[in-house]
């Protein structure tokens, strides 16, 4: 029997917010398994594509787990299961209606560039973590 596939997440690797998350998941793992993925590689293009995303204007992340696509909240809600410390009080907005919980993503991730900030290059990996990255130019 084959193994599932490690959970991949497909993000944006010019927001400030996005690399922000990606370095407190590489710390609070419970283990290291996520497949990072920039969405500015070749192979992040083509997920987004196959997903219906723009990436060239995302306007959301995806978490892509036992071959389930989950976008926005649901995706961090997913990724949140896998991490310990206070990422997983975000798992407290599960019981609220998905289009609640869309509308609260929708206002984060389409004002991530003024609150946060935009990166001119994307997150570099530590040579211990580069393995589980795909970043552009790949």
């Amino acid at each position: 029997m084959n193994a599932p596939a490690a959970p991949v997440w497909l993000y944006d690797g010019d927001c400030v917010l996005c690399s922000a998350a990606v370095r407190y998941t590489l710390r609070w793992e419970r283990k290291p398994e996520i497949r990072f993925v920039a969405i500015q590689s070749g192979e992040g293009r083509a997920i987004a594509s196959s997903h219906g995303i723009d990436a060239d204007y995302p306007e959301t992340f995806l978490f892509i787990e036992n071959e389930n696509a989950l976008p926005k909240l649901e995706g961090v809600i997913a990724l949140a299961r896998h991490l310990n410390g206070p990422a997983r009080l975000v798992l407290a907005v599960q019981p609220l209606p998905r289009p609640v919980r869309d509308w609260l993503y929708d206002r984060i991730a389409r004002n991530r560039y003024r609150w946060f900030g935009r990166r001119e290059s994307c997150l570099i990996p530590t040579p211990a973590t580069r393995a589980r990255f795909t970043l552009p130019g790949e």
